[in-house]
C-alpha cells in the first residue's frame, strides 16, 4: 500500500481521493487499482476514528479501536501507552488479520461488521488477493449499513474496470449516482462513470463531466476537465 498517498490523503480527504480513486489508465490497471484501495483505506480509517471514537465505549467500539489501532502500528518502533508496535510486518499481519476477522465474525450485520470487512477487503487487495478482496467488499456493498456499501460499490467498480468487466462497474456507479452518500458523492461516481465509458461511450462520457465543469468545488472542477481532455476524440 502507497504510504506518502496514504499521508497525503489525511490532510485533504476529498481532493486526494478524486484526485485519486477516478484515476483509471488503462495500461497501468494493477497500479491504479491498489492506489484507489489505498486512498479508500485512508479515507475509512479517518471517518472511522472520528465516527467511532465519539461514541460510548461498548464492547464493539472497543473491538474495532484494536483493530483499527492494529492496522495503523509501526514496526520496530519502541511501544508506548498510545502506540501500538510490532516487531516485524509478518507479527503485524497475523495481528491485524486476527483483530479484523474477529470484529467481522462476532459482529455480523452491524457497521463494525461492515467496517471490519471492508479492510479485510482493503488488506488482501494490497497483498495482490483481489478474488479475496472483492469477496469482502461485496459483503459489505450487501450490508446496507450506514454509508460504507457505497464506499465499497466504488471499490468494486474499480475492481471491475481494471479486469475488464466494464458492464458491472457501469451498473455499480450508475447505481451510486442515483443513491449519493456522505463517503460517495454524485459527482464522484459521475468522475468515475465517465472514466469507466471514455473509450466505449466517448460521448456519454464527455456529457457526464461537461456539468462538472463549473462546479463550486474545484476539486471536481479540475478532475473533470482533466478527465475531458484524456478522452479520445471523436471522428
Amino acid at each position: 500500500m502507497d504510504r506518502v498517498h496514504r499521508q497525503e490523503l489525511k490532510h485533504d480527504r476529498f481532493v486526494e481521493q478524486v484526485g485519486h480513486g477516478v484515476e483509471y489508465a488503462a495500461h497501468h490497471r494493477k497500479q491504479t487499482l491498489l492506489i484507489t484501495i489505498g486512498a479508500v483505506a485512508a479515507l475509512v480509517i479517518g471517518l472511522g476514528i472520528y465516527w467511532y471514537m465519539q461514541y460510548q465505549t461498548g464492547v464493539r467500539q472497543d473491538a474495532l479501536r484494536t483493530a483499527i489501532r492494529n492496522q495503523e502500528a509501526q514496526v520496530g518502533q519502541q511501544p508506548t501507552d498510545f502506540l501500538v508496535t510490532f516487531t516485524s510486518d509478518s507479527e503485524k499481519q497475523t495481528a491485524v488479520a486476527k483483530a479484523w476477522q474477529q470484529v467481522a465474525d462476532q459482529y455480523p450485520g452491524s457497521s463494525e461488521g461492515s467496517i471490519a470487512h471492508y479492510y479485510l477487503g482493503v488488506n488482501a487487495a494490497d497483498k495482490g488477493n483481489i478474488v479475496e478482496a472483492e469477496k469482502h467488499f461485496k459483503i459489505v456493498a450487501e450490508s446496507g449499513k450506514d454509508s460504507w456499501p457505497s464506499q465499497a460499490k466504488l471499490t468494486l467498480s474499480s475492481i471491475y474496470q481494471s479486469s475488464g468487466r466494464e458492464a458491472e462497474a457501469e451498473k455499480v456507479l450508475r447505481s451510486l449516482i442515483n443513491d449519493p452518500s456522505i463517503l460517495v458523492s454524485k459527482e464522484q461516481a459521475t468522475l468515475a462513470l465517465a472514466k469507466v465509458l471514455s473509450k466505449s461511450k466517448p460521448a456519454e462520457a464527455r456529457k457526464l463531466l461537461e456539468p462538472l465543469r463549473s462546479v463550486p468545488r474545484s476539486a471536481v472542477s479540475r478532475a473533470a476537465i482533466t478527465a475531458l481532455s484524456e478522452i479520445p476524440a471523436t471522428r
